[in-house]
């Protein structure tokens, strides 16, 4: 079950917002009685790409025994 303030993997790319699967975004809100959520995506230094609106199947929890990636974003809107 995804929560508020829960870390969450994008499981597809997104190339309007220059993010690719495997990003990690922090879910800012719920919406009640559905699989839909708002999540923001961030760069290193705080700066944010895209708060997006998006559904279980473009988003899933990160796992224990996963580490983290690092890669420079070519675009993203501000």
């Amino acid at each position: 079950m995804i929560r508020e303030l829960d870390t969450v993997v994008l499981t597809h790319d997104i190339k309007e917002y220059g993010l690719t699967k495997g990003d990690i975004g922090a879910v800012v809100h719920c919406y009640k009685d559905s699989d839909i959520y708002e999540v923001e995506f961030i760069t290193a230094d705080g700066k944010t790409i895209a708060v997006l609106t998006l559904s279980s199947n473009d988003i899933r929890l990160m796992k224990d025994r996963e580490i983290l990636h690092v890669r420079e974003i070519v675009q993203y809107a501000v």
